[in-house]
């Protein structure tokens, strides 16, 4: 195809993606950053705008160009390609050599978020020696894999500029603050926080932990409920870059000795994330933990929150209680925070007045009032309690239930009238109960008020990409409660996994539930003050599917190991 100079916006226009209108506002926004000296692309500035997203571009030009669309997800670049190309260029013009054509060894195949961008065609061209064939990727995709091979290269050359700077500081004596106005301004400080931040969230990270030890600074990135190590740096790294992490969110940058909590927001890939930090001094400096939480990933469907169908009806019927209290159960990190706002969210109405109470506020959601716990002014859960019932709720929030007042005046406000959910941390649904009485709440209230408990876990998903199917062994077959001499087909990880799932055999989570709702003779059982086996033992037949049989269903079906199903559901006694 003769290289035209067309215009990435009169095509989007000509496919019906974008409206006149839109691409007068993108053109009028990318003349202002441009003023403002920051020039952006017109695809960039349509995608600020919430106009169009990187699938919808990618189909309009491969639409109007005949260009072929090429999914990235999984994608090894070869060894030959790495060397062709530095990976600067390959960001500056954000594109990725994919090969050489098989028909023609001097052309290579080259992924381009814009097609139309002939100065990048051209850089490749003068660089490679070699004849470009442009296919089409969204550009998420490409920075993607560019943030795989280029992207520890990238933060460890702005780390080792920033170490070589610091050695170089004459006034290391400095006061605290006068420091950090110079770290603030220091470029290269700066741009590795970015860089860290932004490769965790490529890489599916839910937390970014940077551990100060005794020559080194460490980073790792907790991907599917698993830390792993990503990078280490000079500990002389440390004071700056803690100092630069409290300056964006909002901490005390002369506190050093006590713990601290805070909150930013991050923009990547035209995505904003929420970023919960932890401060906490250790022997070596200060350790951090920045749990990331896209901006609307809380949100969710409940079809997505990987509840079976058995179990979805229950949860339905829990939900259309008026008033009563449900509780979620589970460790930290096991999606408690998503299954309630997922509720919230199914009941938020503009006929109802919701109120929460969370420590801290994890997502804002349009439409409910949020409260955060400020334990200094003596807003306590407890106290905003109190005030929320003095502000007609229908519905009540608390982002845990921790102490005897608390579930006090949960269990009353439940009592006259209003929804209330929360969570405890119990290891099932049955436990709640006794944790409940253990607080002071008498049985017959917590008979009168719960009206469902669900408790859940997260276990790993194997790799689509390359797991592998076999026959159980006798003993695997035993703990899935499956006949020794007829042993089912189980899923197993692909030994040393693929690129898909950076070579661990896992790609993503999903959630395992053990639904129980209040049924008359379950309350009952509770008011009578009878035990956690009695009450599960009867919950059973009623239908309770517990943990242990979720995961073995999810193992059965192919979705997860039995190895992750051991780390969530306890071996039981007939089971070897």
């Amino acid at each position: 195809m003769p290289r035209q100079r067309l215009k990435i916006g009169d095509l989007l226009l000509k496919a019906g993606v974008i409206t006149e209108d839109q691409l007068k506002a993108a053109l009028d926004h990318s003349k202002k950053e441009r003023q403002e000296g920051r020039a952006k692309r017109l695809g960039d500035c349509l995608k600020e705008l919430g106009f169009v997203d990187d699938k919808a571009i990618a189909k309009a030009l491969a639409s109007q160009l005949g260009y072929q669309i090429v999914d990235l997800n999984g994608f090894a670049l070869s060894d030959d390609m790495q060397k062709l190309v530095s990976g600067k260029v390959l960001r500056k013009h954000s594109v990725l050599p994919l090969g050489y054509d098989p028909e023609d060894p001097q052309a290579i195949f080259l992924a381009m978020a814009d097609p139309l961008d002939i100065e990048a065609v051209e850089d490749i061209e003068i660089v490679t020696g070699c004849r470009i064939e442009p296919v089409i990727a969204t550009q998420q995709d490409i920075q993607a894999i560019l943030d795989r091979y280029y992207g520890s290269e990238e933060a460890m050359s702005a780390a080792q500029k920033f170490t070589q700077q610091h050695k170089e500081r004459i006034r290391a004596e400095e006061d605290a603050a006068k420091g950090a106005e110079r770290e603030l301004a220091n470029a290269p400080i700066v741009q590795l926080l970015r860089s860290i931040v932004e490769q965790a969230v490529r890489s599916r990270a839910s937390d970014i932990h940077i551990d100060a030890l005794e020559r080194q600074v460490r980073i790792r990135f907790r991907i599917d409920g698993v830390l792993v190590e990503k990078m280490t740096y000079d500990i002389s790294i440390l004071p700056a870059l803690a100092t630069r992490i409290k300056i964006v969110s909002g901490l005390d940058i002369a506190e050093k000795r006590r713990p601290q909590s805070g909150r930013m927001t991050a923009i990547v890939d035209d995505i904003e994330y929420d970023i919960r930090v932890e401060v906490l001094p250790t022997v070596y400096g200060e350790k951090t933990v920045m749990r990331l939480t896209r901006a609307n990933a809380l949100t969710r469907a409940k079809s997505e929150l990987g509840i079976q169908p058995y179990e979805m009806e229950k949860f339905n019927r829990i939900l259309k209680h008026p008033n009563g209290i449900i509780l979620v159960t589970g460790p930290t990190g096991s999606g408690k925070s998503t299954t309630l706002y997922t509720a919230l969210s199914e009941l938020n109405t503009p006929e109802v007045n919701i109120l929460t109470v969370e420590d801290p506020v994890e997502a804002n959601v349009a439409g409910i009032n949020q409260v955060q716990v400020n334990a200094k002014a003596g807003l306590t859960f407890a106290s905003a309690l109190r005030s929320f019932l003095r502000q007609d709720p229908d519905i009540i929030m608390v982002g845990e239930i921790r102490d005897s007042e608390t579930a006090q005046i949960a269990v009353q406000a439940s009592i006259t009238g209003h929804l209330v959910v929360s969570t405890i941390h119990t290891n099932s649904s049955a436990a709640t109960v006794t944790r409940l009485e253990d607080m002071g709440i008498e049985p017959y209230l917590i008979a009168d008020s719960v009206t469902g408990i669900i408790a859940q876990r997260l276990v790993r998903r194997l790799c689509p990409n390359c797991k592998e199917v076999r026959q159980a062994t006798e003993t695997e077959a035993k703990l899935l409660h499956k006949d020794p001499s007829r042993p089912p087909k189980i899923c197993v990880p692909h030994p040393g996994g693929c690129p898909k799932c950076n070579n661990t055999g896992y790609y993503g989570r999903i959630g395992i539930y053990e639904v129980m709702e209040m049924t008359s003779k379950l309350k009952r059982i509770v008011s009578k003050g009878l035990g956690t086996d009695e009450l599960e033992e009867e919950a059973k037949k009623e239908g309770l599917r517990t943990l242990r049989d979720n995961a073995e269903a999810y193992v059965l079906q192919g979705v997860t190991s039995i190895d992750e199903m051991l780390k969530v559901a306890t071996i039981e006694s007939d089971d070897v």
